[in-house]
């Protein structure tokens, strides 16, 4: 199976598991953000879908035509997670932990930092074969304890957040190995 960097095209490397945006911000930096196919290419979705997700305001809106940090790391976020989860309640996580999108000043941490921290905490979970409740709930609580900075505030909320993005997550690899059965019983017939 070719893993991938949560919700990104990009092939898993070891460099990726303790800080995954690091593979991409070299990108954004040198090109000043990313076009919409570059944004496409990098995350699978079709340009229309990141246009709809501006319009709806679930992501900041561009400042000309590139994506920059902000963006792409909101984008990078919702698109993790929409396997499960409906987009409405992806974006209410958000809020929920990082307030109004186009204000950083409510953040409870740097989505940055959220992004590796999610990132890690799904590889883990994948290396560990973690699934148990109660097993991913210790994974977070070991992963935010090994963070000493960019958390602002009331991290109970962020960890109560990180449990259902993990899960969500998870949840989406075991649909994804459901269908992979169900195509192997019943081939295209479904």
């Amino acid at each position: 199976m070719k893993r991938l960097i949560p919700g990104t095209t990009i092939k898993y490397t070891e460099q990726a598991r303790n800080s995954a945006f690091s593979l991409i911000s070299p990108v954004l930096e040198a090109t000043g953000g990313l076009t919409l196919s570059q944004l496409s290419k990098l995350t699978g979705l079709e340009g229309s879908t990141i246009q709809n997700w501006i319009k709806r305001g679930w992501v900041s809106s561009t400042k000309g035509k590139k994506y920059d940090e902000q963006q792409v790391l909101r984008i990078l976020l919702i698109n993790m997670l929409r396997g499960t989860m409906k987009l409405e309640s992806i974006v209410n996580l958000m809020t929920y932990i990082n307030g109004d999108v186009e204000d950083t000043a409510d953040d409870i941490i740097d989505e940055i930092l959220l992004f590796d921290l999610l990132c890690r905490m799904i590889f883990n979970a994948e290396d560990e074969e973690i699934f148990a409740p109660e097993d991913v709930k210790a994974l977070i609580e070991r992963e935010l304890g090994e963070c000493d900075s960019g958390i602002t505030s009331d991290a109970e909320k962020l960890s109560k957040a990180m449990y259902v993005m993990v899960m969500a997550y998870r949840s989406a690899w075991l649909k994804s190995e459901m269908e992979k059965g169900i195509e192997e019983i019943f081939g295209s017939e479904e």
